[in-house]
């Protein structure tokens, strides 16, 4: 394997029921678990977005000004799959030269102002549209239904840029490289709470424990006082 993309397909061959991403809101209470299968299905439809919707051409940026959730980590995957450079910003600036924007409902109005195509996420642990949409923003809730759940692709170019931070570029060799080179157990259960805009966020806890089979616990708005406890329920293995 020389991309991430294929840390996904690998995972969907060897077992595409077994839980990938599980996330948590503390703040509302929810939480909702994605099988490989499901995520993989995600990550599709939001490629076919990108491309047959967006007309977005490998090379392009895209602008994630948005917070750990799997909803990030499903457009990571998406961008990558279909040979796009993600530049995961948080809560940072939003990139001038930026060819899409994907944004929380807090940083619509920053996006907006940009000349960027504009995709609002409501960033509802289910998926529900935007409470309120902007004119010219693109909910993504509301669009990405419609997109098939196979992305066809092409020949993955892993000499080509896939991602952007803390001041650095790096391709699909150099991010996966990075990816094992934690050398993250087999079958690791990771629980995160730091956003993928972050090395530590992006290698840590998403990809590392994709390079052994594991799997990504992402809490949000953590409750501390009940860590333990998740710790056990999901039988979690490291935490940062």
């Amino acid at each position: 394997m020389s991309h991430p993309v294929e840390l996904l397909r690998g995972a969907l061959a060897a077992d595409p029921s077994r839980p990938l991403v599980t996330f948590y809101d503390d703040a509302t209470g929810d939480r909702v678990e994605l099988s490989v299968k499901t995520f993989d299905n995600w990550v599709a439809k939001t490629a076919n977005l990108l491309v047959d919707g967006l007309g977005a051409v490998p090379s392009g940026r895209v602008a994630l000004a948005l917070p750990g959730h799997w909803q990030t980590a499903v457009w990571l995957f998406a961008c990558w799959s279909a040979g796009l450079t993600a530049v995961p910003v948080g809560d940072g600036a939003i990139p001038g030269d930026a060819d899409i924007v994907a944004a929380e409902p807090a940083r619509l109005a920053e996006a907006a102002r940009s000349a960027a195509d504009v995709v609002g996420l409501s960033l509802d642990s289910l998926g529900a549209p935007l409470a309120e949409c902007p004119p010219g923003v693109i909910d993504y809730a509301v669009e990405v239904r419609a997109y098939g759940d196979r992305f066809p692709g092409g020949v993955l170019d892993a000499g080509a840029p896939v991602v952007e931070f803390a001041g650095r570029t790096l391709t699909g060799t150099e991010l996966l490289a990075e990816a094992r080179a934690l050398g993250t157990p087999e079958s690791s259960r990771v629980l995160t709470t730091v956003g993928f805009d972050t090395p530590e966020g992006l290698l840590k806890g998403l990809l590392g424990p994709l390079t052994s089979g594991g799997s990504v616990i992402i809490c949000q708005n953590l409750d501390r006082t009940g860590l333990e406890r998740r710790i056990s329920v999901e039988h979690v293995t490291s935490v940062i």
